[in-house]
């Protein structure tokens, strides 16, 4: 295995020549020897042979790892092995599988199978769509990816949902929603064509109505702002309170009993054929209503034992002050002197809810007030402090809200999905707006036919696409669908006021007094009396997408101030506020900062952070931006106020969960603004109410919500 040098060649070739000679003279001398020396000789020469030949190369057999070439060399150990072969690592001779999957070329890792030098991926899993891949090396891992791009099934599965309802493609799947616009029904029963205005042989209604579409596919006349009736037959109405000016033909439309003056109650203590709102003398005893301490109950004596603002005859306690003539229970004894204010069997000084009805007195934090009127039930806060007016108590208010629908996400049934409304029809503590089956009934919900209302069979008489259990009642509330403000909510049934709350918006200024709510019309109507420090007067119940309508009049002649009303309330600190001045003015108090106001119709979002005080109060007065308090979304380019004792009426559409705004306002028949599509997103949902500052004699009359998640112009839910 040694390499030879010239020297050593020629010596071995003269002992080679030695051995011939000695082995002939061997022969010679010893016969007997022959065979012998024979043996010798060819051994001789077979060595010869040996010495004269190459030497063995070391890569035969290959040393090297297999299919790694090998050559001869100088070195120890005598060859050399080439590079491992591709997808392995070594030194040629020894060489290892790389793991390419550790660089995850495949669309997920558990899709990649690493293979002695090389990988492959797995095919896309259904619903996507991508070339196969695999290769060999770090390299070709690092410089190629496994694309598996979402198939569209609503384009590639033309059956995919049932016709004329709506596909909603998602990534790897699909899933079919509701009906299509101007159908009906389900993904079970079908989707069936509505009945439409366009649609329509004839039109039904007046000159001076519309027509429009109810929820439930139904087609309905109603008559333009600034006129009356059924729809069918329109009267005028000035007053825009919903009663015609004149008697309509043929049609039980009441006669206004107050042309002039909106009364959406047509209330007439005195039956005189006038209405209280208009009537000097609404109890007609003679006395004048300004002078009269009963304006409703005749009372010529005026007596009046305990010297507040009520005389005897129509005091709910004659003998104790009361001006606010508060009943909680309706039992016509106010609360000022009622010994069971809330009328559930358990006297005010034994009652840990003297003002909700609790006969349990469930108490679980022990603080003294019961859990039906303990703003944190599970901690104890007897003192029930809540300095934002948001109905949670200040110990357990986070104010986390992630998706900002005004509920802090530990009280939220859909915390990450905005639903105002909190609606959980089967009070399994998940929302309807985030729960696939409504009713719990096992039906999902994109093919019951009665999504609210339990009917595992299904059952459709008319197969017009809606269960027999939920024809003409969809929630199941007693209060049939066409007269339902919220046809899909049983806790809403009809437009009330009754219940508020009121917030004082700058309750350390005691320049005037606190506003005085009056009632009306079944909660329909509310009258503001007195010149009053900015406040609302907030209904409890809270909306998703909502449709607010009112009509506006400042029943006076006296003063020129701010009155509007207000959505999407949160607290004290977050709401919506349209609001109107009749002339330009600068509060008179300039501190903090100086505020000048405009007459102009204005949209504003309140978002603010110091919260019900001066500086607040200051910004809704200004017209324009005040950081941190107020941001102006849109005022009326007329730059024009309100006029005494004139009616206008107002119409918004709030769609919060895409931020969709819009505003119109009517003048009689008139519409003289619209503020367009404002989109704003500051508050995804709230609660409703009414909004003066410093402005008395407010009428806001015939007043209207009805929930409303559909897109004003394409009638689609929002979320499509």
């Amino acid at each position: 295995g040694q390499q030879e040098v010239p020297g050593d060649r020629q010596d071995r070739s003269r002992m080679r020549q030695d051995i011939r000679e000695q082995v002939s003279l061997l022969m010679v001398c010893s016969g007997p020897q022959v065979k012998e020396m024979a043996l010798i000789r060819n051994t001789i020469l077979e060595c010869q042979v040996c010495g004269e030949s190459t030497p063995r190369s070391r890569c035969s057999p290959n040393p090297c790892y297999k299919g790694v070439s090998c050559m001869d060399s100088l070195l120890y150990p005598g060859y050399t092995c080439g590079p491992c072969p591709p997808g392995t690592t070594g030194n040629g001779t020894h060489c290892q599988d790389v793991d390419e999957c550790e660089l995850q070329p495949c669309f997920s890792p558990d899709a990649c199978v690493n293979t002695v030098g090389g990988f492959s991926c797995l095919p896309c899993p259904p619903g996507l769509w991508g070339a196969p891949l695999a290769g060999t090396g770090l390299e070709y891992a690092k410089t190629h990816k496994q694309d598996c791009m979402d198939i569209d099934e609503c384009v590639s599965l033309p059956d995919a949902c049932v016709s004329n309802s709506l596909c909603i493609n998602t990534v790897g799947s699909y899933k079919c929603g509701s009906c299509k616009p101007g159908f009906l029904g389900n993904q079970t029963s079908g989707c069936f064509p509505r009945k439409s205005c366009t649609a329509l042989t004839f039109d039904p209604c007046d000159i001076n109505a519309h027509c429009v579409m109810e929820w439930n596919g139904e087609v309905s006349c109603r008559c333009n702002v600034g006129w009356a009736g059924n729809g069918n037959t329109c009267g005028m109405d000035t007053d825009i309170d919903g009663f015609p000016d004149r008697p309509l033909d043929c049609v039980s439309f009441l006669q206004d009993n107050c042309v002039f003056t909106p009364n959406s109650g047509q209330e007439d203590a005195d039956n005189d054929g006038i209405g209280d709102q208009c009537d000097e003398d609404a109890d007609g005893d003679g006395i004048k209503n300004v002078e009269d301490n009963c304006r409703l109950i005749a009372n010529k004596d005026q007596q009046n034992s305990d010297s507040d603002s009520f005389g005897d005859a129509c005091d709910n306690c004659p003998n104790v002050p009361n001006s606010d003539q508060k009943d909680t229970d309706n039992n016509g004894q106010g609360d000022a002197c009622d010994q069971d204010i809330d009328g559930d069997g358990i006297p005010n000084v034994l009652d840990n809810c003297p003002k909700v009805p609790n006969p349990m007195q469930t108490d679980r934090d022990r603080d003294g007030v019961g859990d039906a009127c303990d703003s944190c039930p599970e901690l104890s806060n007897p003192m029930q402090t809540d300095i934002d007016n948001d109905l949670v108590g200040d110990v357990c208010d986070t104010n986390q809200d992630t998706d900002g629908d005004g509920h802090q996400d530990s009280r939220d049934n859909c915390p990450d999905i905005p639903n105002s409304s909190q609606l959980d029809s089967d009070n399994d503590g998940l929302g309807d707006d985030c729960d696939h089956d409504d009713d719990n009934d096992g039906v999902l919900d994109d093919y019951d036919n009665c999504r609210l209302i339990v009917n595992p069979n299904q059952k459709d008489s008319d197969v017009n696409g809606v269960g027999d259990v939920c024809e003409d009642d969809f929630d199941n509330d007693a209060v049939m669908d066409f007269i339902d403000v919220c046809p899909e909510s049983a806790e809403v049934t009809l437009t009330d006021f009754r219940a508020y709350q009121t917030v004082i918006l700058d309750p350390e200024g005691d320049a005037q007094i606190d506003p005085n709510w009056v009632v009306l019309n079944q909660g329909m109507e509310i009258v503001q009396t007195m010149n009053s420090d900015p406040g609302l007067a907030v209904g409890y119940t809270a909306f998703n997408g909502v449709d607010f309508e009112g009509t506006f009049h400042v029943n006076t002649v006296t003063d020129d101030d701010y009155a509007g009303f207000i959505f999407g309330y949160q607290d004290s600190s977050s709401f919506y506020v349209v609001m109107w001045k009749q002339t330009e003015q600068t509060y008179w108090q300039t501190a903090p900062f100086r505020a000048t106001a405009q007459p102009a119709l204005q949209l504003k979002a309140v978002k603010s952070q110091t919260g019900p005080g001066e500086f607040l109060r200051n910004a809704l007065w200004h017209t324009g931006d005040t950081p941190g308090e107020v941001k102006l979304l849109w005022k009326d380019p007329r730059n024009v106020g309100w006029k005494d004792r004139t009616s206008y009426r107002w119409q918004l559409s709030h769609r919060p969960q895409v931020g969709y705004i819009r505003v119109k306002l009517f003048d009689g028949i008139d519409m003289v603004a619209d503020s367009g599509v404002v989109t704003d997103t500051t508050m995804r949902g709230g609660r409703l109410g009414v909004f003066c500052f410093s402005q008395e004699n407010i009428i806001w009359s015939n007043l209207r919500y009805r929930c409303n998640e559909f897109c004003s112009c394409t009638q689609q839910r929002v979320q499509c």
